[in-house]
């Protein structure tokens, strides 16, 4: 049976590829919610947005983050919260190219600065396997009957 099958163990399999990536989402918003000024400054260095917005989606986005990666834990909303973590991860895909292509050397900020001294290209490489995890759970679930 092919990856993408049923069985027990393809099961479990899909389930903890869920519980990491929602993992990963939720200690990253807690990082940021955590210094949201810090993250503010983060988003800034992109300069793409006033600074004002900036600081409001600083103290807003690490909690939509927690929430979204709690909620594909728990699969409580699971179908909302992939597409939200997957337009999330789309958005800060095409805001790292744009200001890389603008020659800005930005932290991202997804994990706290202790991510600052990881490459661009492996930064890139998380946030396109999130994605295609995203995609991939996205596709996979079954509509329930009514």
């Amino acid at each position: 049976m092919g990856i993408l099958g049923g069985g027990a163990k393809v099961n479990l399999f899909w389930r903890i590829l869920g519980v990491v990536a929602g993992g990963v989402f939720v200690y990253a918003g807690i990082l940021k919610a955590w210094e949201p000024m810090r993250f503010a400054s983060d988003i800034d260095n992109y300069h793409m947005l006033p600074w004002a917005l900036s600081v409001r989606l600083a103290f807003y986005l690490p909690w939509l983050e927690i929430f979204c990666g709690l909620a594909v834990i728990a699969r409580v909303c699971y179908a909302g919260a992939l597409a939200i973590l997957g337009a999330m991860t789309t958005t800060f895909i095409v805001a790292s190219v744009v200001a890389k292509s603008r020659g800005l050397d930005v932290s991202c900020g997804c994990f706290g600065h202790a991510s600052k001294n990881v490459p661009f290209a492996w930064h890139l490489a998380i946030d396109f396997a999130l994605l295609a995890i995203f995609a991939c759970l996205f596709m996979r679930q079954r509509p329930k009957s009514l």
